[in-house]
Parts: C-alpha cells; structure tokens; sequence
C-alpha cells in the first residue's frame, strides 16, 4: 500500500512539472522586456527622417520576427486550456446570483478558473505584443512607400537641356583619369610581371580555353541544335535540341569568365578594371538570353512551331528587337551596377565634403545621371515600341481563327499595347525630368517581356516532355497535364513579375505568411492547411465509398435475391450516404466552424429554396424513386409521351434510351406527380391489340378462326390466358375483327404486330378474303363556272355526258344522278365513296 501511494505522489508530482513546464518555458525564452525596448527604439528611429532605407529595413525584419516569435506563443498551453474548459463545463452552470452551490464544487470550480486565468495569460500578453509588432511593421512600411513615391516624383534636371551635360561629361573623363592612372600605376610595379610569370601557363590554358569557348563555342552548339532538329525520327527531339541550344548561351558566357580570371591572374589591373570586366560578364550573359529567348519565341528555321505559336513573317524583325532589349537591359545593369557607385563617389567625393555644397554636389550627380539615363531609356523604348507593334500583327499575320486562336492573339494584342503606350510614356517623362518614374515604367516593362518568354519557353519544355514520355503527338497542346504546367508556371511567375514592378520581398513574405496562416470570412479562419486537410480526408472518404459501392456491385449484391433496380438502389443510397458522411468528417477534421455562418446559411436558404425550387424537387422525387422504386433501371416505360429503356436513375433527372436509340433526360418529378406506365414492372408480359378490317360479306366466323389461329401458332404468344379474337363493330368501309394476345417478352410487342400482319395478309389472299379499302371519285356538277373554264353547251351532242360511277357498277349521266340522289342548288360539287357513302 505504501508503494503505491509513493507511486502515487511521485506520477502526481511528475505531471504538475509536465503542466507548469510550458508556462516556465515560455517565461524564461520570451523576453519582454527586450521586446519592449526594441519596439520604443524602432519607432523613434522610424520617425526620424535621416534613418536610411537599409535600416529600416533591418528594423523591418527584427519586427518580423518578433511577431511570428509572439503568434507562435498565442497558441501555447492550448490543450490544456481545452481540458480545463472541459473540467468546468463538467461541474455544471454556475450558480446564479443569490444561489449557493456545494462548497467542495464552488472550491474546485474557483480553483479551476484561477488555473485556466494562468494558462490563459501567456497567450493574451503574447496576442497584445504581436499587435504592437504588427503595428510597427505597417508604419515602417507606410515610411518606405512613402519614400518610394517621393523617389519616384522627384523632378530632376531635363537632359534636354544642353547646360546638364557637362557634367556627364565630366563623370566619364574623371572616370577614364582614374582607370588609366591605376593601369599605369599597375604597370610599372616589378611584383605584378613576377605574378603575371609565375602564372604564365595557367593563364595560358585558361586564354585559350576561353578564346575557344567565346569564338566557337556558340557555334558549334548551334551547329549540334540544328542537327538534332533534323532527326526527324527522334523521339523528343524538340525537347533535346532545345536543352542543348542553351550551350549557345552556357559556353560563351564561361568563356568569359574564364578570361576575366585569367585577366585577374595577371596581376596588371586593379579592382576598378576587374569591377568592369565583372560587370561585362554579366552584361553578356543578358545579351545571350535574350538572343535565346528570341530564338525560341521567333525561330530561325520555318515550319517549326514557335513558343508562342507566333507566324512565321517577321520572325527576323523579333529577333533582332529581342537582342536589342537585352543589349538595352545589359547597359543598364552596367549603368546603375558600376558607373552610378562612381559617380556618387566623384561628385560626392572631399572637395563637396563641406554643407554648403552638398546640395550643389547632389544637384551635379543628378544632373550626370539623367543624361546618361534619358538617351538609354529612349533607345529601350523604341526597340520595346517596335515590339509591341510586331505583337499587335501577329494574328493578321497568322491568318488562323477559331476562340482559341482569338483569345491567345487578344493576350498578344494586349501585351504590344501595353508595351506600345510605356514606349511612348517612359521617353516622354524621362526627357520632362522624371527619370525615376521613367525608369520605374520601361525597365519592368522589358523584364516582363522576358518573363512572359521565359514562360512560354518552359511550358513548351514541359510539353515536349510530356509528349517524349507520353509517346503521342495527338492533341499535346490541348491535353489536360500541359495545360496544367502552364497554370502553374503563370501562378510562379507572378511573384517574380510583383518584385519586377517594384514589390519588396517583406511584402511578399507578409502575404505569403498571411496564406499560410489563412484568412478570416464571416468568424472562419480559411487557409491553405485547411484546404489541404479538406481534400485528404474528403478524397478519402469519397475512395472508400466508391470502394464500398464496387464491393457490393460486383460481390456482395449479386448473390442475393435483389432484383436488379434494388442493387441499383442500395449502391446509389450507399453512395449519397457515404458522401455527406465524407463531406462532414472532412469539415470536422479541417477545424472548419460553421457554427458563425448558420445565420447567413439561413438568410440565404430562403432565397435559395425559391430559386432552386425544381432542383430540390427533382431531388427529392429522386430519393423517393430510388426507395419505392416504381422504375428501374432496364424498365420499359412510358412518361410524358417518350417511351424506352431506363438508362440510369440519378439524383436529378431519369435518363431514358427510346427504341431509335436517342437518349431522353426526364426530370425526376415527371415520375412522382405525372402518370408512368411501366410495361415491364414485375415481369415483362404484356398485351398486343391487332386490328383487322374486311369487306362487307365475308363470314365473320370464318374470320374468327382464322385471326385465331394465327396468334396461337407465333411463338411468343402465350396460351395462359390464351388469345381472343373479337368482332368489334360494323365500320364504314369495313367489318372490323381485332386480335388481343397476352405476349411473354412485351418488348417484342412491334415485332409480333408485324408478323401477325404478314400472316393475316398471306392467308387472306389465299383464302379469296377480300381487305376493303376507301375509294372516293369527284365529279364537278358546273364545271363551266371554274375561273378560265370554256363555255360548254348544256346537253351538247358534241361533248359526251360525264358517269359516275354507282355501288352496282353502273355507268349513268349526271343528270341521272342528280335524279336518284338528289340536287342541291346551293352545292357546287360533292363526293360518292366506292361504298355508297357522300360527302360534301
């Protein structure tokens, strides 16, 4: 016993440390007070207009961590904040005022709310610490756009006017004295010709290395691409050729690298010199992609299909306006990468060291760079105008229609006028004084082409890939996997086109912090792990009951007695079942609370019980169909005047194949409140009717005998209840007999009306029975009162009296006729029936 109370206390003692670690964890790793100095000091320093963007861009990111530090703690102690909700809500509602309660239970729930206060504490400081936080990241941001804007406002000196270009040109000769002194300078110490010795031979090797890759190397990757696309035969050639057709790109880029290393290894120029060379490096290597990128969009050889399904006339003109943008972008990384550093440096430098000329060093910097920017910018834009013109042509060029074709050339058009109008406005601003605003347009600008480019290129990869392993050319473009690539490849671009026209990456972190965490809608909090958590156990559910319903179609069902439309029932009841019960265990394991939308829920069901009124109700009566199961699937029925075989019973709406093979759609309460008649329901007997009719005179008991006959000897007729002929009436033209047969397959009903026929026609011939049919002869009493008619004697001798034609076959004039008939004044013709019948 006194084991087992040591036991006891010591598991007690070990889970008070396990609940109280947490809360001593979370004390000593969050420092507050730290957090408080941080915060009181970055909103001093955010509010002094001297700060530098750098800083506040460090203070940006101290506050960035901070908050995520603070929302990671909101959530701390939240199971055991659960379990002492829990605790309490067991002990019963509290009393009300004036009312007492046991005293061991009102201790307990005292000591229960004291102990959810503590837990509760952490969370609370840590939820008002990251609102500070918050706020002080959005007025660092306000700060920076701030600044941005006014950067981009600024009006600087116009490089139209001629008295701002001396100072241009005093940047590139101080720049060139500067250069050549430290070449000379380098030149004329003894140590660098012993390093450029010693480094002889490795410079050597690394000169002709780069000398062949910078001279041949593109070429010959040209050569080795073209021949690749000759190989008709190859599977996935396109793909192939259009990896190596990088190496045009690869290979003369490391060739120059490889010659300014072997430039630095000489020892002959100093850092100013191999700054450029560096720079030159990269200059080139824009220069080349955009060169490939061109190539890809614009192909050189014809018949290949273009990244962009571009035609053919004017490819040339877009390869040479895409190596003049990248020639465009490579001089104006160089611009602002190495000369603007310098110029800074020079206007800026000791002699403008003093207060009083700061500002006019300021106004001389600026004024140098608005004439070296201005002539760059209207140079990128005429090559970016002519562009967008090729871009606007491209569907009267391609002289193909159809809504693909309309859509994909509308995006093109809108491109080249967007380009058209930024070609027009950035020179414009640019020339007035804006450089900032004219750089903020045209540079994006090119770098979106580019990007835009870049992606069709990769989807055209990545269709070919699909094609290489797919082993199909059929349809690759509008097979459903390219498709697919390309939306995802836009959706990737899209950060990178936000960061080209001026977003900063802590703005994207923020959003992308913010999905991650996930939005607030009406009390529920949405995000991309909610989703996903969604989908899982929803795709789970939904598998299993597809499962479950091919088990018992396949297995279980079909050895038991069920009828076919019962199995039909069970598997379709089973999967509505299945799917609501996947739908809320997904929504209970995603932690989505609907309980905040069940007022909009309910607001909104009025409006929604008006407007899908015949939806529900097809749904319901589809419920209904399948537990009465008046109609199965297989039934021949008749609803609505369409007549055939039960498809399938869906949830809405009955689909039905009629005997000529067209399929019906029926809405469900068609079945419920309209009248059905299921000629196949329990079994698939039924009755044929043949009517027959013969002339006046025959023996009808002869007749009788042989109708009877014929149905019993069919096949498909059955002999319990056996066929009945019966003699229906006296018709016009007719005695009419019909034939009612109780058939075994109802569905046979035409095909035995059909032989019933040939049969009667076969043995009435043979049997001399005669099949009346209507004869009418028309006579016209004054046919010389028809409009155009000839005047025509009464009882003229020249003209023979028109007969008719009586019951006994004899031949009388009209006159006759109208004696034995009758005349009437007021009728102008009439009608005698080869059975003695009149009309008029």
């Amino acid at each position: 016993m006194m084991c087992f109370l040591r036991v006891w206390c010591a598991a007690l003692v070990l889970g008070v440390a396990l609940i109280a670690q947490p809360l001593v964890a979370q004390e000593a790793t969050t420092d507050y007070a730290a957090w408080d100095t941080f915060a009181s000091q970055a909103t001093e320093t955010t509010a002094q207009d001297s700060t530098s963007d750098t800083a506040l861009s460090t203070l940006r990111a101290q506050a960035v961590k901070w908050r995520n530090e603070f929302i990671t703690l909101q959530s701390s102690n939240s199971d055991q904040i659960e379990t002492t909700k829990d605790q309490i809500a067991a002990l019963g509602a509290a009393p009300a005022e004036g009312e007492t309660e046991d005293p061991l239970i009102a201790q307990r729930r005292e000591e229960l709310n004291a102990t959810l206060t503590k837990l509760q504490a952490p969370g609370i400081q840590a939820g008002e610490a990251a609102s500070r936080a918050d706020g002080l990241i959005r007025n660092i941001d306000k700060v920076t756009r701030e600044r941005q804007a006014d950067k981009l406002l600024r009006l600087s000196p116009s490089a139209a006017n001629p008295v701002n270009w001396p100072a241009a040109v005093s940047l590139f000769r101080w720049m060139g004295a500067w250069i050549y002194e430290e070449t000379v300078w380098r030149f004329t110490q003894p140590i660098n010709f012993d390093t450029l010795r010693n480094n002889a031979p490795l410079i050597a090797g690394l000169l002709v290395v780069a000398g062949i890759l910078l001279f041949r190397g593109g070429r010959w990757m040209g050569r080795l691409t073209q021949w690749m696309l000759t190989k008709t035969a190859m599977r996935g050639r396109d793909l192939i050729s259009g990896l190596v057709s990088l190496g045009q790109v690869i290979l003369p880029v490391t060739g120059a690298f490889l010659l300014t290393t072997a430039i630095g290894r000489t020892a002959l120029f100093g850092p100013i010199m191999m700054d450029f060379f560096g720079h030159l490096n990269f200059v080139l290597l824009t220069i080349l992609l955009a060169w490939w990128l061109g190539g890809r969009v614009f192909p050189t050889r014809s018949g290949i299909e273009s990244a962009l399904s571009l035609a053919e006339e004017g490819r040339a003109e877009g390869r040479f306006h895409a190596l003049m943008m990248g020639l465009a972008l490579g001089l104006q990384q160089l611009l602002v990468n190495w000369i603007m550093p310098r110029a800074e440096s020079y206007l800026g430098g000791t002699e403008t060291a003093a207060a009083e000329k700061a500002a006019e060093a300021a106004s001389r910097a600026d004024a140098a760079m608005s004439v070296l920017f201005v002539p760059l910018q209207i140079f990128a834009a005429l090559v970016l105008f002519r562009m967008g013109q090729l871009l606007r042509r491209q569907l009267k060029l391609s002289g193909e229609s159809g809504e693909d074709v309309a859509f994909r050339y509308g995006l093109l058009k809108l491109l080249g006028n967007a380009a058209i109008l930024i070609a027009i406005a950035a020179p414009t601003l640019g020339l007035i004084g804006y450089v900032s605003a004219a750089n903020a347009l045209i540079w994006p600008a090119l770098l979106t082409l580019a990007v835009f480019a870049g992606v069709a290129v990769l989807q055209e990869f990545l269709t070919e890939f699909y094609v290489a392993l797919s082993r199909t050319q059929e349809g690759r473009r509008e097979g459903l996997i390219p498709v697919l690539a390309g939306f995802a490849l836009a959706l990737c671009a899209l950060p990178v086109l936000a960061l080209i026209w001026g977003a900063r990456v802590e703005d994207l972190s923020d959003l992308w912090t913010q999905t991650v965490q996930g939005f607030a809608v009406g009390g529920v909090r949405i995000s991309p792990a909610i989703f996903l958590t969604f989908a899982i156990v929803f795709g789970i559910g939904y598998a299993a009951t597809r499962g479950l319903q091919g088990a018992l179609k396949s297995t279980i069902l079909p050895k038991t007695r069920l009828d076919k439309g019962g199995q039909n029932a069970i598997i379709s009841g089973v999967g509505y079942i299945g799917i609501f019960l996947a739908a809320l265990i997904a929504i209970s394991s995603a932690g989505i609370d609907l309980s905040s939308l069940a007022i909009v829920a309910g607001a909104l069901s009025v409006g929604i019980g008006f407007g899908l009124q015949n939806i529900v109700s097809n749904f319901v009566s589809g419920i209904i169909l399948l537990i009465e199961r008046p109609i199965s699937e297989g039934d021949w029925i008749e609803v609505g005047g369409q007549m055939g075989t039960v498809k399938s019973i869906s949830v809405r709406s009955t689909r039905i194949e009629t005997a000529d093979r067209t399929e019906v759609i029926v809405p469900n309460a068609d079945f419920v409140s309209g009248q059905v008649t299921n000629w196949t329901r329990g079994n698939k007997t039924g009755r044929a009717q043949v009517p027959v009719g013969v002339a006046y005179g025959t023996d009808t008991r002869q007749i009788e005998a042989i109708l009877l006959e014929i149905a019993k000897d069919h096949p498909l007729v059955m002999m319990s209840p056996e066929p009945q002929v019966l003699f229906i009436g006296f018709g016009a033209d007719s005695l009419d007999f019909e034939i009612r047969a109780i058939l075994a397959d109802v569905l046979f009903r035409p095909k035995v009306i059909s032989d019933m026929n040939h049969a009667i026609a076969q043995r009435f011939a043979a049997e001399g029975i005669e099949i009346p049919f209507a004869q009418r002869d028309l006579w016209l009493r004054n046919p010389e009162l028809l409009p155009g008619a000839k005047p025509v004697p009464k009882h003229s001798s020249a003209t023979e009296p028109k007969t008719v034609e009586t019951p006994d076959a004899k031949k009388m004039t009209p006159e006759e006729a109208r004696a034995l008939y009758g005349d009437d004044d007021g009728d102008s013709g009439g009608e005698m029936d080869g059975y003695g019948g009149h009309t008029s």
